[in-house]
């Protein structure tokens, strides 16, 4: 069934939020520009992958068939250096990084595409779109190179707003003395060993970054889809580009109709980059951080807003999630076990309607644990805890057993020995012997064990 509810999305082309109206509702489709595995993703990177896998999941509670796209450039200089760094063949680069994003997205709760296309996998159908944009007059060749030429199309510069001749400063364009212009940039270009290649009409080579996304957006969904998404620093100039080849390669139809672009993560307010030596490489940070709380908290912020990363903010996120999964834990043993509504509340939807307001939303399911805590009996518990775990199912988060979140990962400690030192403990309180019951917590506290007294007893969990 076609949605019920108004998606706001804000179009980075139109600079405002606009009704999602797609094309075809029986077919919606989206591309979402994936990584360059050439390396470990970061913590900026996972934050595109995260809020486009929430917008699929909305779009999928919507409509009855969303056909996500998000690709991997597996050919790339950047690639090519790796590769003869190790001295080894680039395709061990690219499945060493492939799988490793996958397995990091995925503990993040991030799912995989509706399709993943391989840039390697799609060669001819790049050669055919340089072709037609040659004899469309719109790329030239120069010295083994084919260029697009941006003064044959009137309106590039619409996305990132700014002037041809404007947009040149501080952007990754490479000047070359054979563009006819300083902007003109690269659809195809000579290789030699070991750089990776393919025979073509204009010799041995390789394509340029920008065509890939064009060729397997047009391939996989049409010449015209419904959303373009990627993260903020992608605007220009990949996805001016993109517009660019893409509407002069399809006789002028419109390449993408909602574009959306997420903001940067900086790191005690700045801007994460290799040369401070602050990113955060997500594959080592969930060697001490659970995935759950990963995500969480590339969530909290809004996605068009600056997500600034710290270790109180983290800290506060894990206290977030253990108290909700305690929330859960609780209600369940006072209860019995509790299911999903078929459905979010309004208000949880409405944040979610609202060009993906995961601040709010995020801060209703809060809410909505409360309840849930408050609940007096079974009929209001199951309310709360309904709404709550269908908020949480769609957001992708609270998914795990709540007593094995809570229990964690406690680094090889044998069960038993946590549960007599819990039981001495318990028999120091009694005996009012308080200072060895609270050398007991504090020892408890260095093995990473948190313990929770209640009047049903006392629980522990991972720290």
């Amino acid at each position: 069934m076609p949605k019920t509810e108004s998606l706001l999305l804000y179009n980075t082309l139109k600079r405002e939020k606009q009704e999602f109206v797609p094309q075809d509702p029986e077919r919606v489709t989206m591309y979402a520009c994936g990584p360059t595995v050439y390396n470990y993703a970061h913590i900026g990177n996972a934050r595109p992958a995260v809020i486009f896998d929430l917008l699929y999941r909305v779009l999928s509670s919507l409509y009855p068939n969303v056909v996500y796209a998000r690709n991997i450039t597996d050919v790339d200089d950047k690639i090519n250096a790796s590769a003869a760094e190790e001295g080894v063949p680039i395709e061990v680069i690219s499945k060493r990084y492939s799988d490793a994003y996958h397995e990091d997205m995925g503990a993040l709760g991030v799912g995989l595409p509706s399709i993943e296309p391989r840039a390697t996998e799609h060669i001819p159908q790049m050669i055919d779109m340089i072709e037609r944009l040659i004899a469309s007059g719109h790329a030239y060749e120069e010295e083994g190179h084919v260029l697009f030429s941006v003064e044959s199309f009137e309106a590039y510069g619409a996305l990132s707003g700014r002037d041809v001749s404007e947009m040149l400063a501080g952007a990754r364009i490479e000047v070359a003395d054979f563009k006819r212009h300083p902007g003109d940039f690269v659809l195809w270009k000579p290789s030699v060993d070991p750089q990776p290649g393919w025979d073509s009409p204009w010799g041995w080579g390789r394509p340029g970054w920008h065509l890939e996304c064009s060729v397997m957006s047009e391939y996989h969904l049409g010449e015209t889809i419904d959303i373009h998404g990627g993260g903020q620093d992608l605007v220009f100039p990949h996805h001016e580009n993109e517009i660019a080849q893409s509407v002069c390669a399809h006789g002028g139809k419109t390449f993408a109709r909602y574009w959306m672009h997420n903001g940067f993560v900086t790191f005690n307010k700045r801007k994460m980059s290799k040369s401070l030596g602050n990113t955060l490489v997500v594959h080592e940070l969930l060697k001490h951080t659970r995935g759950e709380v990963l995500r969480y908290l590339l969530l909290s912020a809004h996605y068009r807003q600056p997500l600034d990363w710290s270790e109180e903010a983290l800290a506060r996120v894990q206290r977030t999630v253990d108290r909700v999964y305690g929330v859960i834990r609780d209600a369940e043993a006072k209860f019995g076990p509790l299911k999903a509504a078929s459905s979010p509340s309004g208000e949880f939807m409405s944040a979610l309607l609202d060009d993906l307001n995961t601040p709010e939303a995020l801060a209703e399911l809060n809410n909505e644990a409360r309840r849930l805590a408050n609940a007096k009996n079974i009929e209001d518990a199951r309310i709360s805890a309904g709404r709550l775990l269908a908020a949480a199912a769609l957001i992708g988060l609270f998914q795990q057993d709540p007593q094995s979140w809570l229990a964690g990962d406690t680094q090889g400690l044998d069960d038993a020995l946590i549960d007599q030192l819990i039981e001495e403990r318990n028999a120091s309180r009694e005996q009012k012997n308080f200072t060895r019951a609270d050398e007991i917590r504090d020892q408890l506290q260095e093995m990473g064990i948190v313990l929770e007294d209640s009047a049903d007893g006392t629980r522990w969990r991972r720290s």
